[in-house]
Formats: structure tokens, C-alpha cells, sequence
């Protein structure tokens, strides 16, 4: 590898599998130090396998951290501070689903949605802030969801509010020379979509122009990007990496629609 982030110090919430347990994997593969936190639960889940080579296995650090609690990210900074000193890069991945419709909404599942997927980024931003410098990199992980009007009520408030809370960021420490991005993925093949009804899985795929699920690699690649210095002039941006679903799955779906059943591509 080209160790492309060597040396810095990356925090990744919701770390213990799926998209954070790859992204930890590859920012540590690629020279950095990975502080992976999340619920000690999940960390139970997971068991004590990491899917990294044994050789990356000392620059993970797993940390217990519940997103939502200000003395959980409080606890976490103390730590940091006193192990390394800084952070250079702090993915927000931790998130959970709610796919509850508008009129069935329990106000508190909804304020659990919006207190891990919106008031934890939120959290982990400002609980950091005095350890980060010039050339942070933060990165918010929302969801397509946040770009469209899914059914899923208080999964995709919290996304649209991370939307907000991004760019309100990136001008906020931009002049401190620390960036702030938003990823969104579309239907990455994880734990927390293979519980989604299949019928919904299966119609992602069919708007999706690529034609297929994203992989939890294909995000981790991404992220390395965003935390290296390749990125230093990209804030405020929001990146779809969802095989083409919002920019063209309407248009997929009438295209198959009126498709000449010749047609090969079909």
C-alpha cells in the first residue's frame, strides 16, 4: 500500500463492523493510527477477529463509545489526548435504522434515530475540536436517503439534518483550516441492510443504473481519499457512492420501462 494517510490519527465511530469495520481496516492498512469506537455490544457481536492482516492488527485501537452520550465522546478525548494528542481525521459512521412510516412514528425512536445519526456527529465534531489542527479531515457519513424522500421517517430526517450540520461545519472551521465532508452511501451489502425486507433490497438493485450493491470496501477506498492530503482542497462537498441511484435510477426505471425487449442490454 501507499500508505497514503501515514501516521495520522483517524477516529471511526460505529467501527465493530460493516462500513466502519472496513474503513478502519483500510486506513490502518494505508500507514494510519485508527481509533475504533463503538458500543461495547457490538464489539461483543464482532468477537475478537478483525478483518485486517495481523500485521495492521497494533494500529487499531478499539474504543467503547456510545455516540449519543457527551461523557461517552468526553471520556474518548481524554484518552486520545493523552495517547497520541491530536486527531487528524474523525469519520462520523456510527448510525442506526429506523424504516417506521410517517404515521407510525414512536417519538422515541425517534429520538434515539436522531440522537446516534445527527446529535453524535455533532458530539464526536465538537468533543474533538480542541485536539484537531490545520488539515483535519471529518467526514459525515449520510445516506442517500438524506438526498431523496425515503419512507423511512426518522432515518431520513436525521440524514437531511447531517446535510445541515455538514455545511454549517465546513464554513464554521474552514477558516481553521479543517475540512468537513458528507459521503452517502446507497445500498452497501452490510448487516444493517441485509435486515431491510427483500422486497426493498431487491428494488434498490433494480434502480441502481450499475446494477448491484456497493461493497464495504468501495466506502473504506473513498474515506482514504477524504482523510489524505489528496483531498486538502475538497469541504463542504457531498459524494454520493451509490452505483449511479440518485443521479439516474428515475431514468433507469422508465428507461427499462419502454425498453425494446431485443434490446441487449436488457
Amino acid at each position: 500500500m501507499s500508505e497514503r494517510v501515514k501516521d495520522k490519527v483517524i477516529v471511526v465511530t460505529g467501527a465493530a463492523s460493516g462500513q466502519g469495520a472496513a474503513e478502519a481496516a483500510r486506513l490502518a492498512v494505508e500507514g494510519a493510527e485508527v481509533v475504533a469506537a463503538d458500543l461495547a455490544i457490538a464489539w461483543e457481536r464482532t468477537g475478537a477477529a478483525e478483518p485486517l492482516p495481523s500485521t495492521m492488527g497494533e494500529h487499531i485501537h478499539r474504543r467503547e463509545l456510545d455516540v449519543a452520550d457527551p461523557q461517552s465522546w468526553t471520556t474518548l478525548a481524554v484518552w486520545i489526548k493523552e495517547r497520541f494528542g491530536r486527531v487528524d481525521g474523525l469519520i462520523n459512521n456510527a448510525g442506526t435504522t429506523s424504516r417506521v412510516r410517517l404515521p407510525d412514528v414512536d417519538i422515541q425512536e425517534w429520538n434515539r434515530t436522531l440522537g446516534v445519526n445527527l446529535t453524535g456527529p455533532m458530539l464526536g465534531i465538537t468533543t474533538l475540536l480542541p485536539l484537531m489542527g490545520p488539515g483535519t479531515s471529518i467526514v459525515n457519513v449520510g445516506s442517500i436517503a438524506g438526498l431523496t424522500a425515503h419512507y423511512t421517517a426518522a432515518y431520513t430526517a436525521s440524514k437531511w439534518g447531517l446535510r445541515g450540520l455538514t455545511h454549517t461545519a465546513a464554513m464554521e472551521l474552514g477558516p481553521r483550516q479543517i475540512r468537513v465532508n458528507a459521503v452517502h452511501p446507497g445500498y452497501i451489502q452490510t448487516p444493517m441492510t441485509a435486515s431491510a425486507p427483500v422486497p426493498f433490497l431487491a428494488a434498490n438493485e433494480a434502480l441502481t443504473p450499475l446494477g448491484r450493491g456497493g461493497r464495504p470496501e468501495e466506502v473504506a477506498e473513498l474515506m482514504v481519499f477524504l482523510m489524505s492530503d489528496e483531498s486538502r482542497f475538497v469541504t463542504g462537498a457531498e459524494i454520493p457512492i451509490d452505483g449511479g441511484q440518485t443521479s439516474g435510477g428515475i431514468a433507469k426505471f422508465l428507461s427499462d420501462a419502454v425498453r425494446p425487449p431485443s434490446d441487449p442490454a436488457t
